[in-house]
């Protein structure tokens, strides 16, 4: 998230007259969207991922406590910021809501001033520990995933792809002769190269799911969920292709050119596989096409 997008509210109140004050109170500053009904409210946090929601407990088809459990067992949105505002003022509803998860409590009626207020300090909270994430997930110098967000993709993908035997493909690569390049030319050059590379790797992610990532110095990958092996194998070969007519200029605007090698594997994973192995014969199939002459996709054999 940059600094000057608006970050976005889900109010989830069954009141029209709740939900208008609150978007009059708090649309000039964030994007609000609304729920009316439990199932409604977690849909469109499946599918939007808000920054904060703010939940009322008096609900038609399943109050706030049950929704934010819901939420909270959800790996997909547990880590969205919950703020309760209801009607119920007892200490007790106020301390079961807390320990179910939310960050604050507002008890309606409520005054305006208020609610922009303890809303703008978790924003705040919200956008600095977002920004955090980003630093731990994001390799520095290409602005891709880095090889622990790889690793949390893989993870989660695999047990998608085992519980719905669906196919998973991994493209691991590795630049050419990049040592040779660094020692060439420079390393502020080669992380030029680094940072074109990145981008042709990241055009590969074509669906919202794959993930591109740098796990090592010269080493990329592109994890593609829902791929089967000839769409994967094609996937290698454009991007094979694209690297090999790339140009990276240097200071002084000479043209440099690289080539890269991938190794290409897929499997309907089942309880027997484990995603260490699958790496592992993604790695074995780059470390052919490397020997077998670089520039070109290896996606069989050695198991």
């Amino acid at each position: 998230m940059t600094s000057d997008a608006k970050q976005t509210i889900l109010v989830v109140d069954d009141e029209k007259t709740n939900l208008v004050l609150l978007n009059r109170i708090l649309a000039p500053d964030y994007t609000i969207l609304t729920a009316k009904s439990g199932q409604e409210a977690l849909d469109r946090a499946m599918t939007v991922s808000p920054d904060l929601i703010l939940l009322d407990i008096i609900m038609p088809d399943m109050d706030g406590f049950e929704i934010i459990k819901r939420l909270k067992d959800n790996a997909d949105t547990q880590n969205i910021p919950v703020i309760f505002i209801t009607g119920l003022h007892n200490e007790a509803d106020e301390e079961k809501g807390l320990s179910l998860g939310a960050l604050d409590y507002i008890i309606k009626p409520f005054r305006n001033a208020i609610v922009r207020a303890r809303v703008r300090n978790h924003m705040q909270l919200v956008r600095h520990l977002h920004l955090i994430e980003r630093l731990g997930l994001v390799d520095p110098l290409t602005d891709i995933a880095n090889r622990r967000s790889f690793d949390d993709h893989m993870s989660r993908e695999w047990g998608g792809a085992m519980r719905e035997c669906e196919p998973i493909s991994l493209l691991m690569m590795d630049i050419d002769k990049f040592k040779v390049y660094n020692d060439t030319y420079g390393h502020p050059q080669g992380d030029a190269l680094l940072k074109a590379f990145a981008r042709h790797v990241e055009a590969g992610a074509r669906r919202p799911r794959d993930i591109a990532a740098r796990i090592g110095g010269e080493e990329f990958v592109l994890l593609c969920p829902e791929t089967d092996h000839a769409g994967a194998l094609e996937i290698a070969e454009q991007l094979r292709a694209a690297v090999a007519a790339m140009t990276v200029p240097t200071v002084d605007k000479k043209p440099t050119t690289t080539t890269v090698s991938i190794g290409v594997a897929t499997c309907r994973p089942t309880e027997n596989d484990t995603p260490q192995a699958f790496i592992e014969l993604a790695d074995k199939r780059l470390y052919a096409a490397k020997t077998g002459g670089r520039n070109r996709v290896v996606g069989e054999g050695l198991g």
